[in-house]
């Protein structure tokens, strides 16, 4: 049997703490101590999430976003760290450490769309460099395609909605960072990026990030983050033969698109 803290060591070496950001809360959040044969690999832990890994015996959720943020001052039922330690489930959260890892969040975003001469930026943790070119309302189709073939599919409406500020420019070297990165858009253009590929930017990005001849591409925080779990479910099935490693099934993106 394989115990947590052993699996939180295999974390760490894929995902180093030292490359967090210091608001960031990575770590062991939860720890129910003990063996575990199974393990839960998510973007999110919610309710949902908890009750799907009780359900398929995890005693383990190995998630991107932490379940515990900002700190607590009270716990009650509804907390998702109480239905954690009340069903005897461990969480290992890796955050912006994960999106600046090698192999991580961004590079399998680069990955998708088969970024070659891949080199870091926005402080490690987005990727930029070159792909083949392509108009940006095919890149667009290409993310909401490709990225909605790697999440899990909403119970309503599309998997995926993406929505891009086009300068008529074909996009030969691009930018990706995941989750919301459209604050991000001058140092897109400061290393050389025809586009920058985000999950959020708001309207005051696109208008600036055009403007200054950046295209941009929003294609939803969850859908730019998400394959990276059978990235990261695959790397610990390596590492450990003997453990069944699952990913979440019921970890869905909140919003629902019309």
């Amino acid at each position: 049997m394989t115990t947590v803290q052993q699996i939180y060591e295999e974390m760490q070496r894929i995902a180093p703490l030292a490359l967090a950001e210091s608001w960031d809360n990575p770590g062991l959040l939860v720890d129910c101590g003990g063996e575990v044969s199974r393990v839960l690999v998510t973007l999110d832990i919610t309710p949902e999430v908890v009750e799907e890994a009780a359900r398929k015996g995890c005693g383990l959720i190995v998630s991107h976003h932490p379940v515990i943020f900002s700190p607590l001052k009270k716990l009650s039922g509804q907390d998702v760290a109480f239905q954690l330690v009340k069903n005897g489930i461990s969480a290992i959260c890796m955050h912006t450490n994960l999106d600046a890892a090698e192999g991580g969040v961004n590079e399998v975003l680069a990955g998708i769309f088969g970024m070659r001469e891949m080199e870091a930026f926005a402080e490690g943790c987005g990727r930029v460099g070159s792909i083949e070119p392509v108009t940006v309302s095919e890149l667009a189709k290409k993310a909401q395609k490709e990225l909605a073939s790697r999440c899990n599919q909403p119970f309503n409406g599309p998997a995926v909605q993406v929505k891009f500020a086009d300068t008529g420019e074909t996009v030969r070297r691009l930018a990706v960072i995941s989750g919301a990165g459209g604050s991000l858009f001058e140092d897109a253009i400061a290393r050389g990026a025809d586009c920058l590929l985000t999950g959020e930017a708001n309207h005051h990005h696109a208008i600036d990030a055009k403007r200054l001849g950046l295209s941009l591409i929003a294609a939803g925080h969850y859908a730019t983050e998400f394959p990276v779990t059978a990235a990261v479910a695959e790397k610990l099935r390596t590492a450990f033969p003997e453990l069944e490693v699952l990913v979440s099934e019921d970890a869905r993106d909140p919003y629902t698109y019309l």
